[in-house]
This record gives structure tokens, sequence and C-alpha cells, in this order.
């Protein structure tokens, strides 16, 4: 059957601003009824920064890491409330994340609202599929992809902690100005009647690099820019505004129910090429049971395949889906680099702008 994309309407910041106070009240009131939920999707590494730890671990500033940032940024929204905190981290650094929490006092948080848990993990291939190996007999795994949050949750055994909680607000550890458990974007959901939502900055010109929310033959979904046509990145409105434009940043709420109800429901495995280190045999190819080891390698481009499930995947199967636009430079300063473009200068500078 032939895809059929078509637009989503976006909450746009003058119509969000007239009825922000309104919103506001919505959304603290569910927070005070323990309706309200937070998941960090922290599972990565700093590798990219050059960095040997937790993503969530690095100094932003010289006294303050990624994850100190983010409890900042919830203290602003709800005060000294208390709601369920879930950690979702991976084999890869699950202790150290653990023991950074305890190391800081939990940023001076409940520590009984705060569950770590592992996302699952997937074997790595080589281009032909076949399995890699980063030691003697030790497959070559790595996350198996934002997607699969809720699962890993609900199998971690934290189902009765999401008694009551209708609304699970899902963020990435990489923008240290998200704001999360914001009332104002939980009162937009509640007052708009719908059951899943992100936080959208709109896009600086058709060639951004960034997915965008729309709809896929009539259900909710986002649309990677490299599967988008030059035709649809060009396209605009009878008042000349893109009509793909609210391109999404990791900062999503779900209506719990419906996450619920869709656990036992596949979502569709992508293969992801990536730089995988591997052991290799005597002769230089890739170690395979039996072989006789050789040496550790870190390959320089990409030699493989991580396989992963996607949370915009998941929006697929909720009803509806609302964008939410807010200010870009004050809600969206991703670490994803050292320098240049969604960096950690870059962050750092709106960190700065915004009296962080």
């Amino acid at each position: 059957m032939k895809t059929e994309v078509t637009p989503v309407a976006t909450l746009r910041l003058d119509e969000f601003n007239m009825k922000r106070d309104t919103f506001r009240r919505a959304g603290l009131e569910a927070i005070d009824r323990g309706e309200v939920a937070l998941l960090l999707l922290a599972g990565g590494m700093g590798t990219r920064l050059g960095y040997d730890g937790p993503k969530g671990t690095y100094p932003i500033e010289a006294d303050k890491s990624i994850f100190a940032c983010l409890f900042d940024n919830l203290r602003e929204e709800i005060g000294d409330r208390s709601i369920p905190f879930f950690v979702m981290t991976s084999d890869k650094n699950d202790e150290a994340t653990r023991a950074f929490f305890e190391e800081k006092n939990y940023f001076g948080y409940d520590p009984s609202q705060i569950c770590f848990y592992r996302q699952e993990m997937a074997q790595a291939t080589d281009f032909d599929g076949a399995p890699l190996y980063e030691d003697v007999n030790v497959p070559a795994t790595s996350p198996n992809g934002n997607g699969g949050f809720f699962k890993s949750l609900i199998k971690a055994g934290y189902r009765k902690k999401l008694e009551g909680v209708r609304w699970l607000n899902v963020f990435g550890v990489d923008n240290v100005l998200a704001k999360i458990a914001d009332p104002e974007f939980i009162g937009a959901l509640i007052c708009e009647g719908k059951h899943a939502g992100v936080k959208a900055v709109m896009k600086t010109g058709p060639d951004e690099k960034v997915g965008v929310v729309c709809a896929r033959n009539g259900r909710p979904s986002v649309i990677d820019y490299t599967q988008m046509t030059e035709e649809m990145c060009n396209e605009r409105d009878k008042d000349g505004n893109l009509v793909y434009a609210a391109g999404v940043t990791v900062n999503y709420l779900f209506d719990t129910s419906i996450l619920l109800s869709t656990l036992n429901e596949g979502l569709p495995v992508h293969k992801v090429e990536k730089k995988i280190p591997y052991l290799s045999d005597i002769h230089g190819r890739p170690w395979r049971l039996g072989s006789e080891p050789g040496e550790h390698i870190e390959p320089t481009e990409p030699n493989g395949y991580k396989y992963e499930i996607m949370i915009t995947d998941l929006i697929e199967d909720f009803p509806d889906f609302l964008p939410v636009e807010v200010e870009r430079e004050k809600e969206f300063a991703p670490v994803k680099n050292l320098h240049g473009v969604d960096s950690v200068d870059s962050a750092r500078e709106l960190l700065k702008r915004n009296g962080k």
C-alpha cells in the first residue's frame, strides 16, 4: 500500500500564549493529583564528546553536569513537589550512573522517587548480518533504541509505580534546556483533548536536518529529513509558512493507558550503520565462535549495523498527536558534539543567555 504523508496542525506560540494561564492551572492540578511521571532516556555514553562516562555526567559547566541542569530545570517547573522519576540506563553505563546520582545526593531530589532500570540490548552485526563480538564469546551489543523505553520499564517491575499516573513525560539526556514536567505543556494536551504530544521547534528553513511531525495514512507520525522530498521540504501554506515545519525535540508526553495497551505490539526494527568495536581473529577478520582471537579493533568507518526501535514509530499507535511550539533559544540546547552545531560550546552559550 502506498504511504500518504500529510501535514499535522501545530499549536503555535501565539495561540499557546493566549491560553498559557489556563494550561498551567490544568497541568499543575494533574501534577498535584499524582497523574504525572518523568522518564529520562539516559542509556548513552559521552564518546562523541571525547568523554569516558555516561553522557549525563558530562560537566557542561565546571561544577555542573548535564544531569544537574535537568534537575535545575525540573525545580523551576514544579518547585519542591516530588513525582516519580524513572531513569533508563544501559548495560554500558548503569553502574556509573547510579553511583553518580548517589555521589551527588540525587541532586536534592527525593531518592525514593528515582527509579533506575536498564534498557534492553540488541546484538550488533557486520554488513552481512553475521554477529560481531567485543571479546571471546562476548557479543557486541548496544541499547535497542529509545522506542523500547516502556517495555523495558514494565519488564523491570515498575507497573505498580505507574498506578494513578496518566501522563509520562519522556525526554532525552541531550538537551540541557529541556523544560520537564512543564505544567503548561501537560495542560495543553489536557485542554486540547490529546493523548500524546511533543515540544517542537519550527524549522529555520527548508534544508534544516530535523525530523518533523506529520501523518502517515492518517496516523500521527514523524518523518525523518532524509525521507522528505524536495517538494515537501519547500511546501508552504497560504501565509508563506513551511507546511512541514514542526521539528521534534526529544521531549514527549504520552497517555500511559495507551502505552499499556500497546505492550504486546511490535515496532519496526531499524538497521543503523555504525562504527562498532569488535574482536578480530588472527587473520584480521571479525572473530567467530571457535576461531583463534586476534586484536580488538576500533573502526574509523561504519563497519556494521546496530538494531534499534524508535520512539517515533511508537507515536503511530496513538489516535492523535499534538506538536506544541516552543521558543528554540529558551528550550532547545542539544549536546551532540564537542564543538560546532548542537555542541557543548553552543549549549554553554545558550545556558548563559538564559541566565543559568
